[in-house]
């Protein structure tokens, strides 16, 4: 059985190919978008400049791999936050970026960047940061009524 540090080893790799990937959600730093072990997001290599709002695959510099949306980018590299977190990452270096999500399996439906859903997570949702876990937590007491 592949850990998963040694499954994205292999996925990095047929990134870097030109190949596509694809990972079940595992952890929930991306809920409300992505939903771990209800969820399967796919990936490849950029084929164009990364931007605000992009989902992507990162290695950090201890080995661990993440997933999560771009705020911004400045000089030293990017500033990344996943949709459950209130507190950035970075500067990520370009060179630590493989792969970019490009479609994603929600419930099991598969929605692309141009879905109005995703379109509220990348240019919404990632400005609402101070004030996320409020919205989620009043989502989740009118929802359980």
């Amino acid at each position: 059985m592949l850990t998963t540090r040694e499954y994205m080893d292999i996925m990095r790799e047929q990134v870097e190919a030109g190949k596509t990937g694809s990972f079940p959600v595992s952890g929930n730093s991306m809920s409300p978008f992505l939903i771990h072990g209800r969820d399967t997001v796919y990936f490849s290599k950029p084929t164009r400049a990364l931007k605000r709002g992009d989902i992507v695959f990162f290695r950090r510099d201890d080995g661990s791999y993440v997933m999560h949306r771009i705020y911004k980018r400045d000089t030293d590299g990017f500033y990344i936050i996943g949709d459950n977190q209130t507190e950035m990452e970075g500067p990520v270096r370009d060179d630590r970026i493989f792969a970019i999500v490009t479609r994603a399996k929600r419930k099991g439906k598969l929605i692309t960047p141009a879905s109005p859903l995703w379109f509220i997570f990348a240019h919404i949702w990632i400005n609402m940061i101070p004030f996320r876990h409020a919205v989620i937590d009043l989502y989740t007491r009118v929802n359980s009524k």
